[in-house]
């Protein structure tokens, strides 16, 4: 099952014919068409004890489970704005919550978020810079010509892109400093609203190997635990190339932590230990995955973290410490608690009937 049919999410076709890619990508905050807005920048790969740095902005509340982030809502779905920055270790403030109209400032080439978190320039280089005494961080950051994307609708109604880049700077954490100079993934989508988006599960993960290369795994679900896209996407800086694999990519949890409960109420399973395959390709790919433990909540409506990593690429392997992982699941009843019975049960009610004539 897919989230939108092929002839509706141009995504598929525009990917497999790089030359289509539409290279002056938006970027910009919201309008009279588009009331959700995401801008943000994920760094894996860091040296400990950073691990890796995200920038997650979410300006206006969508109406998808996954991405609507209840606790924050002061002000009206459009009038609120949430950013989320962290690191691996221990933070206390890695979520703040605005009002667009009175907190934040945005014009072309700037989104400015009080006087913490600035995001400027213009393709294909941009500053990020955040002013906290817990975290702060001053980066540079160069775009490849290596866009794709995640989603790309017919009639303008949405579009998720990403967008391989190098960031260079300085990272301080609680008078720490950390100079860097890492691959990074520069996102931004753009929806008009939805009266509701049947999403309730989302992951994504994100590893930098060797000679300057990105991957990136990401998989979603419906209430039923149908998928909905399930794809790989392999980019090369020094090429400006993008491989993408969107059949026979499979995610297997192999092992959860005990349950935690959100700020919106919520019951999740978080990943303890997880896998990756992708047959489709010419050349099979695996990646075995072991958490950190060091989930944040603030990615949407579940949480970011970071785990360490064995990468097979046909006979090629890799390994690290420091990949980065988003996790969300708002399934009802959480799936890991639910018998085979029960699954069978959800599988028929959500089954439509078909007439045939003999």
């Amino acid at each position: 099952m897919q989230l939108f049919p092929d002839f509706l999410d141009q995504s598929k076709q525009l990917n497999q014919t790089p030359a289509q890619l539409q290279h002056n990508l938006p970027l910009h905050a919201q309008t009279r068409q588009y009331k959700a807005i995401l801008l943000a920048l994920k760094i894996p790969n860091l040296p400990a004890p950073l691990h890796y740095l995200n920038f997650i902005s979410m300006i206006g509340q969508p109406n998808a489970a996954v991405l609507r982030n209840g606790a924050a809502m002061r002000h009206a779905a459009q009038n609120t704005a949430t950013v989320m920055s962290s690191i691996s270790p221990h933070m206390a403030g890695q979520f703040s919550r605005y009002s667009v109209h009175s907190d934040c400032i945005f014009k072309p080439g700037s989104f400015q978020f009080l006087d913490r978190e600035n995001f400027s320039g213009a393709f294909p280089e941009f500053q990020l810079r955040r002013l906290d005494r817990e975290l702060s961080f001053d980066l540079e950051i160069k775009t490849a010509e290596a866009p794709c994307y995640f989603s790309k609708l017919r009639m303008g109604l949405a579009e998720y892109w990403s967008q391989l880049c190098e960031c260079t700077g300085e990272i301080g954490y609680k008078g720490q400093k950390y100079r860097i100079q890492q691959l990074g993934s520069l996102e931004f989508a753009r929806a008009v609203n939805f009266p509701f988006l049947p999403i309730a599960f989302y992951t994504a993960q994100t590893i930098n190997l060797s000679r300057r290369r990105q991957l990136i795994v990401m998989q979603a679900r419906d209430r039923l635990n149908r998928i909905l896209q399930s794809r790989l996407y392999l980019k090369d800086f020094n090429s400006a190339q993008v491989q993408m694999l969107d059949e026979g990519v499979c995610l297997k949890v192999h092992r959860v932590y005990p349950a935690v409960t959100t700020p919106d109420h919520r019951k999740m399973y978080l990943p303890r230990e997880f896998e990756w395959t992708a047959s489709s390709g010419a050349v099979p790919i695996r990646i075995q995955a072991q958490s950190r433990g060091d989930f944040k909540f603030g990615a949407g409506a579940g949480y970011a973290g970071s785990f360490s990593y064995q990468v097979k690429i046909g006979d090629a392997e890799e390994s690290g410490e420091s990949g980065y992982c988003e996790y969300i699941d708002c399934r009802p009843l959480n799936w890991q608690e639910k018998s085979k019975k029960e699954k069978l049960l959800d599988k028929l009610a959500g089954a439509v009937p078909v007439l045939l004539k003999k």
